[in-house]
């Protein structure tokens, strides 16, 4: 029981839990970020103008093109906008 709840996810992305949970928490941070950014700058348009983009670009890169060069396939593509 306890495996379908906490193992099952990570096993099949080819990950241990305490390897998901690092890397699960590091994509947290990384998005909590990118919003504080995206905040700050709907406030004063001058800061952080590609902040937020620029870490989305990075964790789509980490997630969907790392993984399917790994062999592990995280579904299809999602369309990243042209800026």
């Amino acid at each position: 029981m306890w495996w379908r709840l906490f193992g099952s996810h990570p096993a099949s992305v080819g990950e241990s839990y305490l390897a998901h949970l690092r890397h699960a928490c590091g994509f947290a941070g990384a998005m909590l970020a990118a919003c504080l950014a995206c905040f700050i700058h709907a406030l004063f348009p001058f800061l952080f103008e590609r902040t937020g983009s620029t870490i989305i670009h990075r964790l789509h890169d980490r997630m969907v093109v790392n993984r399917s060069a790994s062999g592990l396939e995280a579904g299809p593509p999602a369309e990243v906008p042209a800026e």
